[in-house]
Parts: C-alpha cells; structure tokens; sequence
C-alpha cells in the first residue's frame, strides 16, 4: 500500500461518517457510566482499568497506530515511521516501567519463558497479523471502530486464543527455559542502557536504510503523541493493576466463558483446570484486568472513530480475502497463546518491562511478517475499496482506516 494516510477520510466519502458533538458528548458520558458501573460491580481497581483502557483505544484509533501497518510499511516502502513510532512507545513505557518493576517487587513484568512454543507462535503469529489485517490491539480497535473486517476476525480471534489455552501446556511439553527478566538480572540502571541503545540502534538503521522517496504512511505529530499515550498508560496499567498491559489473556477467557456456558466442562483442562483460572471462569468478565481493559479498548476506538469521522467504513473486500482474513484471525489467536502474547503482551510489553522473552518474540514476529505480507498480496486483503461510486474506489487507507 503506498498512499499516504489523511488525517480524516475525503469529503463526501461513503466510508466517512460526519461526526456529530452531540454524539460524542453522548459516548464520552457512556464512558463515564461504565466507569460508575464497574467500580458499583467489582471495585475501584477495574474501574481505572476501564479508563485506562478507554484511553488506549481512543490513542489507538486516533493516531491510526497500528503495529501491523508499521512493520509492512517498512517492508514494502521501506517507510520506518510507524516501526519508529512503536520504538518511541516502547521506550516511554520502558522509563517508566523499568524503576518501578525494580523498587516495587509486588509488580510482575510481562516474563514468558523461553520455548518452543514461542518460537512457533510469535512466527505464525507475525504472518498470520499480515493476512488478518491487524495484530490483537488492531483487531480490537478496528472492530470498536466498526470496520466490517476487523469485526469478521474478533471472534474468530477469540475462538484461537481459547483452542491456544487449551493445547498450551502441550505445547510447553516440547520443551521450555525459564523466564529471563532483565530487571531482576541485571537491575534498572543496566537494563534500561541496554534496551534503550538496542532500539536507538534498530532506529538508526531503519532510518538509513529508509527509501526517502517512498510515501509516508503517517505524517504529521499524530502517531508520535499516540505512541507517548501508550507509553504512558501503559506505565499506568502496570502501576493499576500489578501487571503490564496485555490483550490476548481476556479474549481467551471470553471463548473459555462462552464454551462454559453452552455446557462444556473446562475443569478438567490441563490449563483452564487449574484454580486460579477456575476462578476466572466462575468470576464476572469484569474482574478480569486483560477483559475490562480490552472491553475500554472497544469503546475507546469507538469515540474515537466517531469524533473524526471514520466510524463504520462501508469496504468492499472479496470473499476469499475476507475467508482468508478470518482464517488468519484463528490461526492468530492460537499463536498468540502459545507465543505469551501478541504485540501488545509480548513485544510492547514485553520489552518495556524487559523480558528477554518479548525481544525474541519481535525477531520471530518480524520474520513471520515478511511471509505474511507476500500471502496477503497474493490472496488480495489488501485490495478493499470503499463502497460507492466514487471514481475508481477509495482505498482503505484513504478512508481513515489503519492496519
């Protein structure tokens, strides 16, 4: 894809919805009572995290900050800003992050063991994104958003990462090393140099290797403040609710939740047998961190959307991408369990609290993507137009809609 995103979609656009103040009003004070009513329901600590939420879903959709879109941009037009902007995200989280994981013990950063199962899923995972257009933070933003496509791969996603629980201890059979935390190895001060420079290092590279002639997916200071805002509340979430900012954890339960209630007995599941995910399971969604901060994410993105007019995008996309699509979306949720993660619990997070475990999973993810790319060309996902009959279609990206 090489147009360049806008900062609204074009006047007149069938994918452009007029933004209404009265609506906004409306959804920004929806927000706030599903604020009141989850500290009412289950506490405080939930409540926050529903904000806390909200704001990574609005920052989300707002910025068009999408993981997906700024490694394939790279490796098609060699345009480094989106890989630039999630290096700055990382590293703001990472400050933040980093001291108060070395003071404060109570706190648990995002360590994964070093497994097979890493291997393989953060591979597939990385291809799998590329086909579904959109990692598990672009999936859920989009859907929020009310892309058609995003919203066809949320429950197949959801319906993955449950099958990846369940089959996970199998997969850690295979054969697994301990979690690696820098942090604890190494302390703050250390930890913090090495990352730092590793990603100050990557940012060099990718900038002289750049294709200065190449269009630039995002322009302006957008995705740079977007990526300050989840640096910063990803900082946050850690401080609310003990551990960092992940995504794939909660969807997973929501599938565990629906097997459960169409009668399927979990209790005797290698992973959801266990009793703190008993408890999960018996529990309300609410009380869950990854569900509510999810569920803030859905409702964030739908603000967002709203207030600039990029809500619900009418896209033509044909039936085999669209199959392909959300193929990938299973395929993405189970890796994304087996991996510890997606780009937000493993490469985000992962780094930013300086588990060696989010490092290879970003190498892996990066190599899967490079595959990925080359099959989303081939079965056509990128090629979906704004319905309506404007003179050649509008293309996604044209109508506002980050990948």
């Amino acid at each position: 894809m090489r147009s360049t995103l806008p900062a609204s979609p074009p006047a007149g656009s069938p994918a452009a919805t007029a933004p209404s103040a009265g609506v906004s009003l409306l959804l920004v004070l929806l927000a706030l009572a599903g604020f009141a009513a989850t500290t009412w329901l289950v506490g405080w600590r939930q409540g926050l995290l529903w904000c806390i939420g909200v704001g990574l879903g609005f920052a989300l959709a707002a910025a068009s900050f999408g993981f997906t879109t700024g490694w394939r941009a790279w490796i098609t037009d060699r345009d480094p800003t989106g890989m630039l902007a999630q290096f700055f995200a990382i590293a703001v989280c990472m400050v933040l992050s980093v001291p108060l994981l070395a003071s404060h013990p109570e706190l648990q950063g995002a360590d994964g063991p070093l497994s097979w199962s890493l291997l393989v899923g953060s591979f597939v995972f990385g291809a799998s994104m590329q086909v579904a257009d959109g990692c598990g933070s672009g999936t859920l933003y989009k859907a929020g958003s009310g892309h058609p496509v995003s919203m066809a791969v949320l429950p197949a996603f959801v319906l993955g990462s449950f099958l990846g629980s369940l089959q996970l201890p199998a997969w850690l059979s295979l054969g697994a090393l301990p979690p690696v935390s820098l942090v604890q190895r190494w302390g703050a001060p250390t930890t913090l140099l090495v990352q730092l420079g590793v990603l100050a290092a990557l940012a060099v590279l990718l900038w002289r290797l750049r294709n200065p002639q190449a269009p630039r997916r995002w322009q302006g200071p957008a995705v740079w403040i977007g990526g300050a805002a989840l640096g910063v509340l990803g900082a946050l979430s850690l401080v609310v609710s003990g551990q960092p900012w992940g995504i794939v954890y909660g969807l997973g339960l929501w599938g565990a939740k629906i097997a459960q209630a169409l009668g399927v007995n979990l209790s005797h599941n290698a992973f959801y047998g266990l009793p703190i995910q008993q408890a999960q399971l018996h529990a309300s969604v609410l009380a869950d961190n990854t569900s509510i901060s999810d569920l803030g994410m859905l409702f964030g993105a739908l603000i967002a959307a709203q207030r600039m007019g990029r809500l619900c995008p009418r896209l033509r996309l044909p039936r085999r991408a669209l199959l392909a699509s959300v193929l990938a979306g299973v395929t993405m949720g189970y890796s994304s369990r087996l991996a510890f993660g997606c780009n937000v619990g493993a490469y985000f997070s992962g780094i930013a609290t300086g588990s060696l475990h989010g490092w290879v999973w970003f190498g892996c993810a990066f190599l899967g993507s490079l595959l990925g790319v080359r099959l989303r060309a081939r079965l056509g996902v990128g090629a979906a137009r704004a319905a309506g009959p404007e003179a050649g279609g509008v293309p996604a990206a044209a109508a506002g809609v980050a990948r």
